[in-house]
């Protein structure tokens, strides 16, 4: 075989490995993107079971620290459950009822603002340039009783849709705050039952990677707290600034609506807006309108995904993006659990790379870190 034969075989064996190496690598990124759309299928079918586990780990994160303070004190964990369960909701409810209560009492001061805009608005109509005299202005107005009657159906179809979204919406609820009791008294439990299933070596990872995941959720339901509070302070300000009623309910409602993305901050700026135009006229309206825009604008093209990116260690263009693809998926609710689940994925895919690297150095492949036994008051 001449020289020029054996490099053109060499030649051959190198794109043959090649293509092999190609081959192979690409047979498993079929399988890997195989195993994600099935699981992706899997967690659809079973939403209705992810979305009260998901909620009741979020409220957990909440309710633990307390728990674990009385559980330090020498109490039972159910006892302890119990307790931070009911003051969580006790506060709840108690927030509520202050802000039902500022509601009902401006109610009345309200309703004569807008009756006295009717009227003015009226007074306009009638006016250059329209110039719609009274008999005008009520057949325009019997148009619109019509039009609406004849959208009764429409309207009623609507409505008992709406009415089962908040059933199941109320019942989702109910479950997550039993969920969130039991993983507040029992979750101490579930890392050593884990270690005892598969084994001290995989439960090791298992265990870091959870303790990991649980710190990343803390830490998203802190910066949207903190998110929410700057928006209802903003808003606040704005509105007793112009002298807007219902300045503290409005601002506790933009508070609360910070924890519903998207659709929360924008019915909580659409009542502020509203509000200020059937109490102080238009341009009031048109001044907070600007205040909303402005400051939901500063908080989810600014705030939220420089924080967000800092605590859960993800750019701010991943945030936006996962906000993004999690509304569009599966609306309110994956626009609020987006962040978390991408953090959590992050959490695991950064441990896998440091498994992999110390592996590579080391030539073990043992967690990455020790985790401290709980004490056996957590058991």
């Amino acid at each position: 075989m001449s020289a020029g034969d054996r490099r053109w075989g060499d030649r051959g064996e190198a794109i043959g490995r090649g293509v092999t190496w190609l081959a192979r690598w690409s047979t498993r990124v079929a399988l890997a993107a195989l195993g994600f759309v099935l699981l992706w299928w899997l967690i659809g079918k079973l939403w209705v079971v992810v979305m009260p586990v998901l909620l009741g780990l979020l409220i957990t994160t909440v309710l633990w620290p307390p728990a674990r303070w009385l559980r330090g004190r020498g109490l039972p964990p159910a006892l302890a459950a119990s307790v931070v369960l009911l003051v969580g909701l006790g506060v709840l409810g108690g927030v509520v009822a202050l802000i039902s209560t500022s509601i009902a009492s401006g109610v009345p001061e309200i309703a004569d603002s807008a009756t006295k805009a009717l009227q003015q608005a009226r007074d306009w109509l009638s006016g250059p340039p329209f110039n719609l005299a009274d008999s005008k202005l009520d057949q325009l107005i019997d148009q619109g009783v019509d039009q609406l009657q004849s959208s009764v159906g429409t309207i009623a179809n609507g409505l008992l849709t709406g009415v089962g979204t908040v059933t199941s919406g109320l019942v989702t609820g109910v479950l997550a705050l039993l969920l969130a009791f039991l993983f507040v008294k029992d979750g101490p439990r579930f890392t050593p039952w884990l270690r005892g299933v598969v084994g001290e070596r995989a439960g090791g990872h298992l265990t870091v990677v959870l303790e990991r995941v649980w710190t990343t959720l803390g830490d998203f339901i802190r910066t949207q707290a903190i998110v929410s509070l700057v928006d209802a302070v903003l808003i606040g300000i704005g509105l007793v600034v112009l002298g807007v009623p219902l300045a503290v309910p409005l601002a506790a409602l933009t508070f609360l609506g910070g924890f519903i993305p998207i659709v929360g901050a924008f019915v909580a700026g659409a009542l502020a807006v509203l509000v200020a135009l059937v109490s102080n006229g238009l341009t009031t309206a048109i001044i907070m309108l600007v205040i909303v825009v402005v400051v939901q604008q500063l908080e989810g093209n600014v705030l939220q995904p420089v924080l967000q990116s800092r605590s859960l260690r993800l750019h701010a263009a991943v945030v936006l993006l996962a906000v993004t693809a999690g509304s569009s998926l599966y609306g309110i609710a994956g626009a609020f659990l987006a962040v978390p689940v991408v953090a959590a994925v992050s959490v695991v895919m950064r441990y896998l790379d440091e498994v992999i690297q110390r592996g590579s150095v080391s030539g073990t492949s043992e967690p990455v870190e020790t985790v401290p036994e709980r004490d056996r008051s957590d058991e």
